[in-house]
């Protein structure tokens, strides 16, 4: 089920000139100037090999020594209650809250020697998506860099953000969300996801009345958007063509459709992901990507630091950590990546998909007086997979109790500058844009 809701805001004279501006933010691929040639396009994914990234962010701060390094020789007060359970890769444990990943470990890499420079939310946030502290310059997330050098090649924008989409418990929105210093035009198009798979998109509101579900003849919906379009020629808005065609393909083509009915994939899949906006949204994920669009963002909540009625919370655990991660943390994570994984390869796809998980930083070894964990920036953990990233690899290694990397710190600007080279952004196209610059390669992964 696709919904794109209502678009409540004409006036006396019809369709205003604030409804369309929002109209035109919800297709900001379609808006923006330059964007890059067809034989631009593939070469550059003739250089780089994935032709899909989707980057599981994992808001809030994932504890890593609760996870995916654990210390089971630390003093209590560090280890926590959770036993380890062997991997795949001889010598690597994970704790026993990840059983399904941690039978999968030959499919994918690990870092565990992540470092962030900041310990907020907002701030370490922006420096996980864009490599950079949000001022004075914004700089552009990594799926705006990609956007803008793959350009639209169809219906689908090139840049979603899935799932519950920007936080809204924090004191601010993240300023490294979206286009930065490349612009509007490269903002991510939000797309949400409930745990039954009904796809919500917000952001396009266009006319009132209007859903795909309801689109049966193309015809009458061209004339009223060319209705809209007559009472808008004193607007100023000079791509409205583009604009126009942007948002009636999505609402109208059928590939572009298809990507958003979760209801065509068997039954089977479908619980194979968990019935849960994160698992749903993985799914959304996997489709999308099979569509080609080059970037894919999949927010683990709309909640960072707030407890909801209904359960919904991202991995700021600052009470009740082991309680959240060993009745739904951790199961929801496990099963969802773990699927998502599966269905990749059973699809054989993960030759040209990208696979990245990360929060914005990680907890603190020491648990609290709360008996949980707080922010921790100083060491925390990654996953990587597909698209030319060579498997069953433990990079990096903490200290004995998970505070500081034993080895050379990796930082988000490397990995974004790696998510780049392997989607064909090169070190020309990137002084060309002008973005991740002084950037490094982990050659490690590959």
């Amino acid at each position: 089920m696709i919904g794109v809701g209502d678009f409540k805001a004409n006036d006396c004279n019809g369709l205003s000139r604030r409804s369309f501006l929002k109209t035109a933010a919800a297709v900001p691929f379609a808006m923006g100037a330059g964007l890059p040639s067809l034989l631009d396009v593939q070469a550059a994914q003739e250089r780089g090999r994935a032709k899909s990234v989707i980057l599981l962010w994992l808001w809030g701060g994932p504890s890593h020594i609760d996870t995916f390094d654990p210390k089971p020789d630390a003093p209590m007060d560090y280890r926590g209650p959770f036993g380890t359970i062997p991997t795949k890769i001889p010598g690597v444990h994970f704790t026993e809250m990840l059983p399904r990943l941690a039978q999968r470990n030959d499919k994918f890499s690990l870092i565990r020697s992540m470092v962030t420079t900041d310990g907020g939310h907002p701030g370490a946030g922006t420096i996980g998506v864009t490599g950079f502290k949000e001022s004075p310059t914004v700089h552009p997330n990594f799926g705006s860099i990609i956007a803008k050098h793959r350009g639209n090649s169809g219906a689908l924008p090139p840049f979603f953000y899935l799932g519950r989409g920007i936080p809204r418990d924090l004191p601010r929105r993240i300023e490294g969300y979206g286009g930065g210093t490349l612009g509007k035009a490269y903002d991510p198009f939000l797309v949400s996801c409930s745990q039954h798979g009904d796809v919500n998109i917000p952001t396009l509101k266009m006319l009132d009345g209007i859903t795909p579900n309801r689109i049966q003849d193309r015809k009458k919906l061209l004339d009223q958007l060319d209705a809209a379009h007559r009472t808008l020629d004193g607007a100023r808005i000079d791509d409205w063509e583009k604009t126009h065609q942007a948002a009636y393909g999505l609402l109208t083509d059928p590939k572009a459709k298809d990507a958003f009915d979760l209801t065509r994939e068997k039954e089977k899949t479908r619980e194979s992901y968990g019935q849960t906006a994160f698992g749903q949204s993985c799914l959304l994920a996997r489709r999308l990507a099979q569509v080609g669009v080059p970037y894919i963002q999949v927010n683990w909540s709309e909640y960072v630091e707030t407890f909801t009625p209904n359960g919904d919370w991202g991995w700021d655990t600052h009470i009740y950590n082991f309680e959240l991660l060993q009745d739904r943390h951790c199961p929801i994570l496990d099963r969802a990546f773990s699927a998502l994984l599966d269905d990749l390869y059973d699809r054989g796809m993960m030759e040209d998909t990208l696979v990245v998980a990360m929060g914005e930083f990680g907890r603190t070894p020491k648990i609290s007086k709360r008996a949980a964990r707080e922010h921790h920036q100083h060491c925390y953990f990654s996953i990587w997979a597909g698209a030319g990233v060579q498997p069953g690899r433990t990079i990096g290694e903490s200290d004995a109790r998970a505070e500081r990397p034993l080895t050379e710190p990796i930082s988000p600007l490397m990995a974004g500058t790696t998510i780049a080279e392997l989607c064909g952004v090169g070190a020309q196209q990137r002084a060309e844009m002008k973005v991740l610059d002084g950037g490094s390669v982990i050659n490690e992964l590959l």
